[in-house]
């Protein structure tokens, strides 16, 4: 008995000791396998939820521009440091109850900020009755995952709808989380988990309010902002290694340069164009959005016509890009 009891404690210190490591393991796993079922609570839902309430409040009673900006500054600051905070005080609770129930509770937390798996489903979702023919029901399909108009859609235009999502979200959706993670893990009393939830309700706020259409124009003016800024080093490095990886680091790296600045967006239009340069095809071109035509720069070379096999490519790229990062961060916590 006492054998098994030293053992179990020694097994537990082992844990304890490998604590950030295993617990960023297990939520690329979890992700990996699981990814975010349809009918289980998010804690997107939740921030999701918050910035609703908030935004109706604020636009019944708030009419001047500087109101509406200081009250933007106040959503994302508020939501972005509670969140982290929340997700601490989570994982601190459970550490007090037991190690094993904090690794638990924060595996599944960290993977609730990764899309990697949700990223791979949309995009199958599509593919499968474009490729068997059914040019309505992958445009349907599409229109859950994009803003654009998707009735009229012919089939190289939903390809390139669906790579250009793969290739934007992958940035913002699967490697900036793990970056944050990453940081966060080097950080003693912090953690992996924290930084991850912050960025991910800086994104969520970007996503909700950060238009520069009325009525979110000055409310959520500073959510854009924070969430440029906070994406810009992590996009940067995915463009930087996705470069290394496609073994003509200096085509690509040209490529972005010429192309990615043409974007309006400081992010999005780099993640799209690395990816686009990687493949050799070219992403932007004519969308409409309830009827308005909107243009978007044309990213990287037309040497291939954009095919299913590139979507597929493009996500094999993102999850060669995790897994390095990953490696790179369990070798050195």
């Amino acid at each position: 008995m006492m054998a098994i009891l030293t053992f179990s404690h020694t097994a537990l210190q082992g844990v304890m000791a490998a604590h950030e490591p295993l617990v960023l393991l297990l939520a690329a796993w979890l992700d990996y396998l699981i990814g975010d079922p349809w009918n289980w609570w998010h804690p997107v839902q939740g921030m999701g939820w918050i910035i609703s309430q908030y935004t109706q409040v604020v636009g019944k009673r708030l009419r001047s521009p500087l109101a509406l900006k200081l009250a933007g500054i106040g959503l994302a600051v508020g939501l972005i440091v509670g969140s982290g905070l929340i997700a601490w005080t989570i994982a601190t609770l459970a550490k007090q109850i037991h190690p094993l129930l904090e690794l638990a509770v924060e595996s599944i937390l960290l993977a609730s900020c990764l899309a990697g798996r949700s990223l791979r489903d949309a995009a199958n979702d599509v593919l499968t009755p474009l490729q068997s023919g059914d040019l309505v029901e992958a445009r349907t399909r599409l229109s859950r995952y994009v803003g654009r108009d998707t009735e009229k859609l012919a089939e190289p235009e939903i390809l390139r709808a669906v790579l250009e999502t793969v290739t934007e979200n992958a940035t913002d959706g699967v490697l900036a989380p793990l970056f944050y993670a990453i940081v966060g893990s080097f950080i003693p009393g912090v953690g992996s988990v924290p930084l991850a939830i912050a960025y991910k309700a800086a994104s969520t706020l970007d996503s909700m309010v950060g238009y520069r259409e009325a009525p979110y124009t000055d409310l959520g003016w500073f959510s854009a902002k924070t969430d440029d800024v906070l994406t810009w080093l992590p996009c940067r490095l995915v463009v930087v290694t996705l470069a290394l990886l496609s073994g003509k680091p200096v085509s690509v790296w040209r490529i972005c340069q010429r192309d990615a600045p043409q974007d309006p967006s400081p992010n999005s239009g780099w993640s799209e164009c690395v990816y686009a340069a990687v493949l050799g095809v070219q992403v932007g071109g004519l969308n409409y959005y309830r009827g308005v035509a909107k243009p978007k720069p044309l990213l990287g070379d037309a040497r291939e016509a954009i095919a299913p096999s590139h979507i597929h490519q493009a996500l094999n790229l993102t999850r060669i890009c995790f897994l390095l990062w990953l490696a790179v961060a369990l070798v050195s916590i």
